[in-house]
């Protein structure tokens, strides 16, 4: 599969040949609706927290004598009934991870990126880099290309005035090649790669 390759000024700078096997899979939602459960529990946080009976700061004497008063048998102000009392079965601090194969992993990678292409969604830049940490060109520049919603990836490394043009712009990320993902290529509207990112993709996935 061919793809043109475009210049941040719009200008054609020739054509890269995409390997079928990565971006030419017949994408399948199950799998990245997996990869995306999969990245968002690892995010959560998980630190909610409810204090039981024995961590509540409260008397554990006995409130009043057993027999006698007419009342029920209480022992400790601590139970649960009591206003001041500790949770009953309340929410602890835990990890929300679960497992996913690492080869599952690795082709819920490969039906983004050809999610994006048979979408039209991908655009392949010869290099991401600007001359100055300008956010007025860098913008003007995305407007020509169309990108009001997209990622961008770079090589290894991102050029540092790109980076830093870029990051004032609204609904634009700006990652390096090793950190790809499914969430991020998803959740915006446009994929550019850089001729060094897809270098590194057909690398990864010889």
């Amino acid at each position: 599969m061919d793809l043109s390759i475009t210049t941040l000024e719009g200008k054609d700078a020739g054509k890269v040949k995409l390997s079928e096997e990565i971006f030419g899979l017949e994408p399948r939602d199950d799998i990245l609706q997996r990869m995306v459960r999969y990245q968002l529990a690892r995010k959560q946080q998980g630190t909610h927290k409810a204090k039981g009976r024995s961590e509540i700061a409260r008397t554990g004497a006995k409130m009043y004598k057993q027999k006698g008063t007419g009342r029920a048998r209480h022992h400790s102000a601590r139970a649960p009934q009591f206003r001041g009392g500790g949770k009953a079965h309340g929410p602890v601090v835990h990890s929300h991870e679960h497992d996913l194969p690492k080869k599952v992993r690795a082709l819920a990678l490969r039906h983004a990126l050809s999610a994006k292409v048979k979408a039209s969604d991908l655009i392949i830049i010869d290099d991401l880099a600007a001359a100055e940490a300008k956010t007025k060109i860098l913008v003007s520049q995305f407007a020509k290309l169309g990108l009001e919603n997209a990622l961008l990836i770079g090589g290894a490394e991102i050029d540092a005035n790109f980076r830093r043009a870029a990051s004032n712009i609204p609904n634009i990320d700006v990652l390096p090649i090793q950190g790809i993902n499914v969430y991020d290529i998803l959740r915006r509207g446009k994929l550019v790669l850089s001729k060094a990112a897809v270098e590194a993709l057909e690398e990864r996935f010889k």
